[in-house]
């Protein structure tokens, strides 16, 4: 018991600065041109322990209202029934289960793996990611960066709506590429030394 104890040498909590942070996903419209869109209301928060950060834990809430692809009438129609359905489920939720690979130094590349939840399913995603860098604030704030990306098939998680196109294919493909460019900040106060 002591020696897991010894191991632990201090564990931080770190927030996500939503100025600086953007979660975006990409999908084809017409099986011909790309579709980007991003959520605007995102929380998340990393735990870890700085010694060991192979073993930090990332929760992500993101509002399904707060979907934004520059077309209001699309947006409301990703609000409602036929896709997030966001007035029955209004959050997509994101809980890592372990991380693989390096995190350790710039350009580290590594997965993190986790429960992505939307509209009551839960699946398993692997998010392949980039530690972007780590440093202070002009006032005094450390902040670190990762970048993340992975593809889902939106069918998984019951978003099936569709219409064929006079050509044959569909109006919205079914892989979406969700893509995240993110910026923490150390919560000095919820650091603790064991």
């Amino acid at each position: 018991m002591t020696g897991s104890t010894a191991t632990r040498t201090r564990q931080a909590t770190w927030r996500l600065d939503p100025t600086h942070s953007s979660v975006e996903f990409s999908v084809k419209h017409m099986m011909m041109t790309t579709v980007r869109g991003r959520f605007k209301d995102v929380q998340a928060t990393l735990s870890a322990d700085e010694e060991h950060p192979e073993g930090c834990c990332v929760d992500a809430a993101i509002a399904v209202a707060s979907i934004d692809t520059g077309a209001p009438d699309r947006d409301a129609h990703l609000r409602g029934p036929d896709f997030f359905d966001a007035e029955r489920y209004p959050t997509i939720l994101f809980d890592s289960s372990r991380i693989e690979g390096t995190v350790r130094g710039e350009g580290d590349r590594f997965q993190v793996i986790g429960k992505l939840t939307i509209r009551d399913t839960t699946m398993e995603v692997v998010l392949d990611c980039e530690f972007l860098g780590r440093g202070k604030d002009p006032w005094g704030k450390e902040r670190a960066g990762f970048s993340g990306s992975a593809e889902i098939d939106r069918r998984e998680w019951g978003l099936r709506w569709n219409q064929v196109i006079e050509s044959g294919g569909v109006l919205v493909g079914n892989r979406v590429r969700v893509e995240l460019e993110v910026q923490f900040v150390k919560d000095d106060e919820a650091a603790d030394t064991a």
